[in-house]
């Protein structure tokens, strides 16, 4: 791109981010410090202003880039993700939104420790939150800095070092600053932006083959390479049986995993009821649903239009199909048209990863000073205030995401996504659900369940393809992948549960009956909820 039109672009970036800071600064000077304020906006939004926040914080750069890069580079087996991402709103809608809004105030822990000896589930509960949270955050850098080194024209490392570094320093000042309040308001903003810039998108692509949706796919299985083999199962997750196994565990992660996000799960604490909850989950499912939709358009509409080794050519993880595509349906990279466009999308991603990782930070730092901070300190120090311990949290958890977004930088968003997902639904999950619905259920039990998940979880990640043993892998070099599947869901997940179980069935403690009754009727009506 020419510099005229990189400037465009970086203009836009600009708006967007002196609009989001101005959010921030005039949120900062309106609120009165409390643990409330800072980590549920004082439970003021309304089930759609609410609904469209959860939009924006769901719709992450693994939605927008990944998963329409996937499908580019694909076919079929790309759409995996927007399946899963899609019907895991069932379970959160059904079995979680109403329940969590009602048993605890801030954080995950808080729903398991009403009825357990807290200090242990909240060291447990606050580590796999965090845990999760930074593996969330690495699949947003490497999204910023893959967006913006196509934008400046190139897919040079320190281009994208600048920009993860930028990132992190932004989702900070969000957090620091502003809190849930100012974090909502600016998922608001993304959340409209998103819907807007893709509704734009979907209605071009279709405009370019006059609305014939199987045009569009023949052209695209042309486009290909693979012909027909790219519109069926099996080009990514087929032939030998590891293959195949992958696609069942990236399946479970998917659809269990969205209930057990701890920046999801904060979300339902910011509505002043368990039906204003259910009534944001429902607002957020139409916006979702929508917008995966039209991902499956922009992917497919990708390699019909740009073509999987141009996609390939600029981002081996297909990170930038979106963006290229809308270069050429606004005209190509010369034209004005084109620039226009591909400045647009540019900047609307980039407000989709900042949106995304403040709400992310928020929640992981939250988690440090609700649950590890209150549990770890010693009874006689002087203690400090939660939200002061929260903000020094957010800027050591970008530390960490920064650090590991740079390592992480050629993996594609959306299978990122996917293991923060797994570790999502093998320690979260289980011990939320257990205590929710299991009467017997007891601190080891629940202790075990997040450890029996979080453990194994991590561990096979690190002896999987995705750290080692193949050219794809973040250490290309060297080779200790004993575990076959790039996943760890199919494995984890049954563990975090069967470890949940064990724990119990093993626990000389008696589970208290009253407490459980209490926790019962609360999560059921709402009586005595925060």
């Amino acid at each position: 791109m020419t510099g005229d039109h990189q400037a465009l672009a970086l203009l836009l970036f600009s708006v967007f981010v002196a609009v989001t800071l101005a959010i921030t600064t005039w949120v900062s000077r309106n609120r009165h410090g409390s643990a409330e304020e800072f980590y549920a906006g004082g439970r003021l939004f309304s089930p759609m202003e609410n609904g469209f926040a959860i939009a924006g914080d769901y719709m992450s750069a693994a939605s927008f880039l990944g998963i329409s890069g996937l499908i580019a580079l694909f076919g079929y087996d790309g759409m995996l993700y927007s399946v899963g991402f899609l019907v895991a709103w069932l379970v959160v809608l059904f079995l979680v939104a109403e329940l969590v809004r009602n048993c605890g105030r801030f954080t995950l822990a808080d729903v398991v420790a009403a009825r357990m000896n807290e200090r242990p589930v909240r060291i447990a509960a606050g580590t796999s939150s965090v845990t999760v949270s930074v593996l969330y955050l690495v699949a947003q850098m490497v999204g910023a800095g893959s967006l913006v080194a196509l934008l400046l024209g190139g897919t040079g490392e320190a281009a994208q070092t600048w920009t993860v570094i930028g990132v992190g320093a932004l989702m900070v000042i969000y957090v620091s600053l502003g809190g849930m309040r100012a974090t909502t308001w600016i998922q608001i903003v993304k959340a409209v932006m998103l819907l807007g810039g893709t509704i734009a998108l979907t209605v071009l692509v279709l405009v370019r083959f006059h609305g014939d949706f199987d045009q569009l796919l023949l052209s695209a299985a042309e486009r290909s390479g693979h012909g027909e083999k790219f519109l069926a199962p099996g080009l990514k997750y087929g032939g030998d049986w590891t293959a195949r196994f992958d696609f069942i565990s990236l399946g479970l992660a998917l659809v269990l995993g969205t209930a057990g996000l701890p920046h999801i799960l904060s979300r339902f604490y910011t509505v002043p009821t368990a039906r204003a909850a259910r009534r944001s989950v429902v607002w957020s499912i139409g916006l979702i649903g929508g917008f995966y939709l039209m991902t499956i358009v922009l992917g497919f509409g990708a390699a019909a239009i740009v073509g999987p080794e141009a996609v390939r050519g600029s981002n081996a993880a297909g990170n930038t199909a979106v963006p290229l595509l809308a270069l050429d349906l606004g005209g190509g990279a010369d034209s004005t048209g084109g620039t226009v466009l591909f400045a647009i999308v540019a900047a609307v991603a980039f407000a989709t990863i900042l949106a995304v990782v403040a709400g992310i930070t928020l929640a992981s730092s939250a988690s440090v000073a609700h649950d590890l901070y209150a549990s770890l300190r010693r009874r006689d120090a002087k203690p400090r205030s939660e939200v002061a311990v929260a903000r020094v949290a957010a800027v050591g958890i970008g530390v960490v995401a920064i650090a590991l977004g740079l390592l992480a930088r050629d993996l594609n968003v959306a299978f990122l996504v996917g293991l923060a997902f797994a570790v999502a639904a093998s320690a979260n999950l289980p011990v939320l659900l257990y205590s929710l619905f299991w009467r017997g259920f007891t601190t080891r039990g629940a202790v075990w369940a997040v450890y029996g998940g979080l453990i194994p979880a991590m561990v096979l990640v690190l002896l999987s393809p995705v750290v080692s043993g193949s050219p794809e892998s973040l250490f290309p070099g060297v080779d200790f992948q004993y575990f076959p599947l790039q996943n760890p869901g199919l494995v984890s997940i049954p563990l975090g549960f069967v470890a949940g179980w064990l724990g119990t069935v093993t626990s000389a403690e008696v589970a208290d009956e009253a407490k459980h009754a209490e926790t019962e009727v609360r999560s059921l009506t709402g009586a005595g909820a925060a």
